[in-house]
């Protein structure tokens, strides 16, 4: 769907890489810009995860991509970053503010080489404002954006890097949409985005509820059962003999008509919303008593909206997942890995894996002979240190 869009990528971390990786999968050219030793995210893993010598963390974030190295403070390599920029529709960056601009990579610089370029940047906070300066981190942010305090009975931190995710599918979003502007006006477009703004843009519906009705935060304090602040009980998570189940919007009654049990009858009538702490009591220590085929026998034929809690050795093998293709395994120096398919099916499909996730530079050979360099002029560049290219017979197409 893409195809025809390059999209050069100064990225690191998870959120730049990750919306890279979301254009990738749809056809984008995306060219990996990194430096010498490569990115960040190849040398460091969560739970010091490593599958053949390879960061997991990178695996997750960096498929069909090309990658070039670039010491992109050394003098040489201007000639080859303004040919790249010159190739390119969007120049992707997740840098903290202003160090493009001292680069000399900032959007002005780079318009002056490709005055129709896509510029798309991701920080912390923003380009401006009193937080600029802040370091942006998934859990920083998700404290700052009020997602912690309002996770759990008590401040929950989201288990996984959420607001990173997100943000990298709206910036893949926005740039998906300036491309088919460019498309047709033929200008392009400055995109800012954030995992600040991310990270608010995630409670869209909380905090319209919390704002527009005027809650103060003492409205967060809740039985520990109930999941979030503003759905009416029995929304929540409750242990069970063997299991936990979750328990979405459903009313008291058909709840009580499931369960047969007279210390639920009693509450069912109260009002869900203004009493939910009061029932999700008494519903807590009648599931403590079931296992989950109690639960599961005693709530299919009363159409009650629950689920089982899986964990991931359960999501794994979960029959849905199976039949969707969520999960890929690939081969990596020797070993094997297990990444996360594109999230989106096209016509019925999950695009292709294209690329493994590439090694440093590995591209660099051929992405600079399609741009017009010389082999000699490569062998001058990299020998001044300007690039780093792989040995002509690792040169190949992964």
């Amino acid at each position: 769907m893409l195809q025809g869009m390059r999209v050069l990528s100064f990225c690191h971390y998870l959120q730049g890489p990750a919306a890279a990786q979301y254009l990738a999968d749809m056809g984008a050219d995306v060219i990996k810009i990194e430096p010498s030793r490569g990115a960040f995210e190849r040398h460091w893993s969560g739970a010091s995860t490593f599958v053949g010598e390879v960061s997991a963390f990178f695996l997750s974030a960096n498929r069909n991509k090309r990658s070039v190295a670039i010491d992109l403070k050394h003098p040489d390599s201007r000639k080859v970053l303004t040919r790249l920029i010159a190739s390119a529709d969007v120049v992707l960056e997740n840098y903290r503010p202003g160090v493009m601009d001292r680069l000399g990579l900032g959007y002005d610089a780079i318009r002056a080489i490709k005055p129709d370029i896509i510029y798309a940047s991701a920080s912390g906070y923003g380009a401006d404002g009193p937080l600029r300066e802040r370091p942006g981190q998934d859990l920083l942010i998700q404290a700052r954006s009020g997602l912690v305090a309002a996770s759990g009975a008590t401040p929950t931190v989201v288990g996984c890097a959420a607001v990173d995710q997100h943000g990298a599918a709206l910036l893949a979003m926005g740039i998906a949409a300036a491309y088919a502007g460019k498309l047709t006006t033929g200008e392009g477009t400055r995109i800012e985005g954030s995992l600040f703004s991310a990270g608010i843009d995630l409670q869209t519906e909380s905090l319209t509820l919390y704002y527009s009705g005027k809650r103060t935060r003492e409205r967060f304090d809740r039985d520990p059962h109930l999941g979030t602040w503003f759905h009416e009980a029995p929304y929540g998570v409750y242990a069970l003999t063997d299991a936990s189940v979750a328990i979405s919007l459903n009313p008291m009654r058909r709840m009580a008509d499931a369960l047969q049990d007279d210390r639920l009858a009693a509450v069912a009538d109260l009002d869900p919303y203004a009493e939910r702490d009061r029932i999700a009591t008494v519903l807590a220590e009648i599931l403590s008593e079931l296992s989950f085929a109690d639960v599961e026998r005693k709530f299919e034929p009363h159409g009650v909206w629950y689920e089982r809690v899986a964990d991931y050795d359960d999501l794994l093998h979960d029959p849905q997942v199976v039949h969707s293709g969520v999960f890929q395994t690939i081969p990596v120096g020797g070993a094997e890995a297990i990444i996360v398919n594109h999230p989106l099916r096209y016509d019925g499909h999950v695009p292709a894996l294209r690329r493994l996730p590439p090694d440093v530079g590995e591209h660099g050979r051929e992405i600079l002979t399609e741009l017009g360099f010389a082999s000699d002029e490569l062998a001058r560049l990299a020998e001044a240190g300007a690039i780093v290219l792989p040995a002509e017979d690792e040169d190949h197409d992964r």
